[in-house]
């Protein structure tokens, strides 16, 4: 069924006290607790809200320190988690039971209200807390735009810790206009690939490198197997303080790699930027666990970057892309001799083979959209010299577009900033 609603994502810090953030904490664990509780109970018989919510609220409510209201959001977490196990295993993939580790709770309009005077009251396990917005100081910070609007409805948010801090991921909904109805899948399509070589590149050939991520978390393997073997009271605080710089160090290297995903589509005008799926990636691309953390990592950065910019983020299935030619579509394994390399063994073009995979990517999300029952209009994927739809028919950015984006200080400074 269509969604007839316009959605959009405004996230913001909250500022917090000492007994507030022990209230975060507290609901923020016994939150997935619930929605483990609840997983546990319907994983071997149940797939639906209507089913598991019936069958495990008694459970969470009297299990947990969760209200009613979130035992009930619990359960329909645990809903969601299981019907998307599912989907994929219809799709001929293996899936295990899901667990529930993300620091994240999910609010309601009944535990959750917004009040004018930019403070948000939160329901906890222990008490509501009301905590002000660390808004920007310019009035025109892009959280306004809903907030300060009759248009925009508060929706279901999400609260998440991270690093000490905790953001709120305001949701805002709005009905769509009788133009929006007939084009809700148009728009402009960024593909992102992800591997070892290059940690991401864009369909607009952008490229992130991988090679010192790639060295750095080798070497801090090594590191942390040489003390493990160790096993000594001071190697365990060696290893606590190395893993501790380990994940500094990474998170860093994607919040900038994150950066330049987001920028590149506010440079493109992208309404969507489009990832492989990351169910099998480490089988996919030979990746080590630090890798697999670094790239679900880095999706979820730039989810909550992008869904702030009103772009969305979404995932499409990974088959055959890095054996796919872009240009033709023939699909071989010869059409990659290397990591690195990609020559068609039909038309002969050639091309990076990750630049290749995030085409391929990116036209498959158009693809699909164009084969929807729904779809009235045109999407079309970013590269960069234009934009190019499935039939072939290509759009030439203008004449100065790259010395235009280039000579604008506005541009540069979104490029850098955090």
């Amino acid at each position: 069924m269509a969604d007839d609603y316009v959605r959009r994502t405004a996230i913001t810090r909250l500022s917090v006290d000492g007994e507030q953030r022990d209230f975060l904490e507290d609901t923020i664990s016994e939150w997935k607790r619930g929605c483990q509780l609840a997983t546990d109970m319907a994983w071997d018989t149940c797939n639906a809200k209507s089913d598991i919510q019936p069958l495990a609220y008694d459970t969470v409510r009297d299990e947990t320190d969760l209200g009613s209201q979130h035992a009930i959001l619990a359960t329909h977490q645990a809903a969601e988690a299981i019907t998307g196990c599912l989907e994929r295993r219809s799709n001929g993939k293996k899936v295990s039971k899901p667990t529930f580790t993300a620091p994240t709770v999910t609010y309601d309009t009944r535990t959750m209200t917004l009040f004018d005077d930019d403070t948000v009251s939160l329901s906890t396990t222990e008490s509501r807390v009301r905590c002000p917005l660390a808004l920007p100081d310019a009035d025109d910070g892009y959280q306004r735009q809903y907030l300060d609007s009759d248009e925009w409805n508060v929706t279901e948010s999400t609260l998440t810790a991270r690093d000490g801090d905790y953001f709120l991921h305001i949701g805002f909904r709005r009905h769509k206009t009788d133009t929006e109805q007939n084009t809700a899948e148009d728009g402009t399509v960024l593909g992102v690939d992800l591997g070892i070589e290059n940690l991401a590149v864009t369909s607009t050939a952008s490229f992130v490198s991988g090679r010192k991520l790639t060295h750095d978390l080798r070497e801090f393997e090594k590191v942390r197997a040489g003390l493990q073997r160790t096993g000594t009271r001071s190697a365990h605080r060696t290893l606590e303080q190395s893993s501790s710089r380990e994940l500094r160090y990474v998170r860093d290297v994607l919040h900038r790699a994150s950066n330049v995903i987001v920028n590149e589509a506010l440079r493109y005008e992208c309404d969507v930027i489009v990832f492989e799926d990351l169910t099998n990636i480490r089988d996919r691309t030979g990746a080590s666990w630090g890798h697999r953390w670094a790239f679900r990592t880095l999706y979820e950065q730039v989810k909550y970057k992008a869904e702030a910019e009103g772009i969305s983020v979404k995932q499409v299935g990974s088959a055959y892309t890095s054996k796919r030619c872009a240009e033709c579509g023939f699909t071989a394994d010869e059409n990659r001799p290397t990591r690195t390399e990609f020559r068609c063994q039909k038309c002969e073009s050639e091309a990076n083979a990750d630049y290749n995979a995030a085409k391929n990517i990116g036209m498959r999300y158009v693809r699909r959209g164009q084969q929807s029952s729904r779809r009235m209009g045109n999407s079309q994927l970013a590269l960069k010299s234009g934009t190019v739809t499935p039939s072939g028919g290509f759009t030439a950015h203008p004449d100065g577009f790259e010395a235009e984006f280039m000579d604008k200080p506005h541009h540069q400074k979104s490029q850098t900033s955090g």
